[in-house]
């Protein structure tokens, strides 16, 4: 199997509290992974853990077939992440931040065309913290994709979008798969992880509750949708029960 990314057993706690057990994760290449769950579920440390950025307490990882701890130089090369949350000097324009990440990698993406396909052509010149909430979010997903990278980490892919802008991410997002991009994607929007995702994975206080595809988790909850599949895995219930 073509597996770009390989997890087993990954645990991290802090003091008393686990917040990542036993964390288990295949993914091929090409695939696109939703990771799912309550804000302190165990996301953010299961890709921090991944991509090397944070040291677990127990497990393996392999991505693209490096260790992300030892190999973090070229890890870097070839992962790309968009985090919801970036901070940026106050002062830096579009265009020298774009050229100033471009500058961190071997073989950068065109920038110029980047911002043209995420509609952000006429923003070059323009300070990043003028930008709105949305476009700051295409922003950072462009920067994200300036490593080429093969694979990506989204976090909250869309927030902030339009109806429009969103569908036309998702579509973006969908042609880099076509071409062979790996994804995994963090999202709140159970709409965007079934239009993008073919398997995803819930977490719960740390542990798996869940793993395979949307229609899956639909069935093995018996709730008619899988915003309803997501809170009987989260909560033990559908969304309609009463407390």
């Amino acid at each position: 199997m073509d597996f770009v990314i390989k997890t087993e057993k990954l645990t991290k706690s802090y003091g008393s509290l686990t917040v990542l057990d036993q964390f288990d994760l295949s993914v091929r290449r090409g695939e696109i992974w939703g990771l799912l769950g309550t804000n302190g579920a165990g996301k953010s440390t299961a890709v921090e853990c991944i991509i090397g950025t944070r040291k677990a307490d127990y497990g393996t990882t392999e991505i693209l077939g490096m260790d992300p701890q030892k190999d973090r130089k070229k890890v870097f090369q070839k992962v790309g992440v968009q985090f919801q949350e970036n901070s940026y000097q106050d002062k830096i324009r579009v265009s020298e931040l774009c050229e100033t990440t471009a500058c961190l990698y071997n073989n950068p993406m065109d920038s110029k065309l980047l911002l043209h396909q995420f509609g952000l052509s006429d923003k070059l010149n323009s300070m990043v913290n003028e930008l709105s909430g949305g476009q700051k979010q295409r922003l950072f997903l462009v920067l994200a994709l300036i490593p080429r990278p093969e694979v990506i980490f989204l976090d909250e892919l869309t927030t902030g979008l339009d109806v429009r802008a969103r569908r036309d991410v998702w579509n973006r997002i969908l042609d880099l798969k076509e071409n062979g991009l790996t994804v995994v994607l963090t999202s709140h929007f159970m709409d965007e992880v079934e239009m993008l995702c073919d398997k995803i994975m819930i977490l719960k206080n740390g542990k798996t509750v869940f793993r395979g595809t949307v229609p899956e988790a639909i069935s093995e909850s018996h709730c008619p949708q899988l915003e309803e599949a997501y809170f009987y895995f989260t909560e033990g219930r559908s969304r309609n029960e009463s407390v």
